[in-house]
């Protein structure tokens, strides 16, 4: 019985307890026991992805992760010379996190009560290469090739070494503005070698999966009343990072490449859940 509830599981995972007592002519009980104490099995709500991957994205993340994990081991400093690059919204208001106002209390009927609210309209554009975007700006290939002008300058200033041997890399994800005409031609002109990253794939970029979060969470449930003091505390959240977070992020990048292609290229949780 135990297998053959496995069976019709497996059929339609989209069932409930009640279908498969239908199929398998089990009382609810007994079949709520197989699911939960035989087969570990729960009913869990769908992950919003970036997209349904079809075979080739999936193999392609599964390359791209595998190369990157032999040329750490043939370069041990491989990591050190990547610069990450990528932009994001951050907003006037946004939502504190569950976590964030949970409280400890004596019972239900003293439980701090909080109304429901959304994200504010007011909105700033983040990129890790400083200044913030002008208001109104259009991320296009022109403004972009901006942005990698002024990263290339301070690469000089703070990492002349670096730059004097070409000795870096850029990572950034394949949105049209990365990966434009006029992007294309400036990285050829000035010798700029890219980290390969596979298309839909955000949970491979440590801008996303690292430096955003870290600095979204830090922000969430603060009011601002001005993009001007948006963008003052966003960067005072990135001056605040110590060698150990970007040592933690390092880590996590190589963990992210694990789990992909233990996942076969599709997308995979965090150890968060997420």
């Amino acid at each position: 019985m135990i297998a053959k509830v496995r069976e019709v599981i497996l059929e339609d995972r989209r069932q409930t307890i009640r279908d498969v007592c239908n199929h398998v002519g089990l009382s609810y009980g007994s079949c709520q026991r197989i699911l939960a104490d035989e087969l570990n099995v729960r009913r869990i709500a769908a992950k919003f992805v970036s997209c349904l991957l079809n075979n080739d994205q999936r193999d392609h993340r599964v390359q791209v992760c595998t190369e990157c994990k032999k040329q750490l081991d043939m370069t041990p400093n491989f990591l050190s010379r990547v610069i990450p690059g990528d932009e994001s919204w951050l907003y006037n208001y946004d939502l504190e996190t569950k976590q964030a106002v949970f409280a400890m209390e004596d019972t239900v009927l003293s439980a701090t009560k909080k109304a429901r609210q959304a994200h504010s309209n007011i909105k700033s554009m983040l990129t890790l290469s400083p200044p913030p975007f002008p208001l109104g700006q259009t991320v296009n290939g022109n403004f972009y090739s901006e942005v990698l002008r002024r990263l290339r300058e301070n690469v000089r200033c703070k990492q002349p070494e670096m730059r004097k041997n070409g000795d870096w890399l850029l990572h950034h994800d394949n949105v049209p503005a990365h990966t434009s005409l006029v992007v294309r031609e400036f990285l050829t002109k000035n010798n700029m070698t890219t980290v390969l990253h596979p298309t839909w794939s955000p949970d491979l970029a440590p801008c996303n999966f690292y430096v955003f979060l870290k600095m979204k969470l830090w922000l969430k449930g603060w009011g601002f009343v001005s993009i001007e003091e948006i963008q003052a505390e966003s960067q005072q959240v990135l001056i605040m990072l110590m060698p150990a977070d970007f040592i933690e992020c390092f880590q996590k990048r190589q963990n992210c490449w694990d789990r992909c292609i233990q996942a076969q290229g599709d997308y995979f949780e965090d150890d968060s859940g997420n």
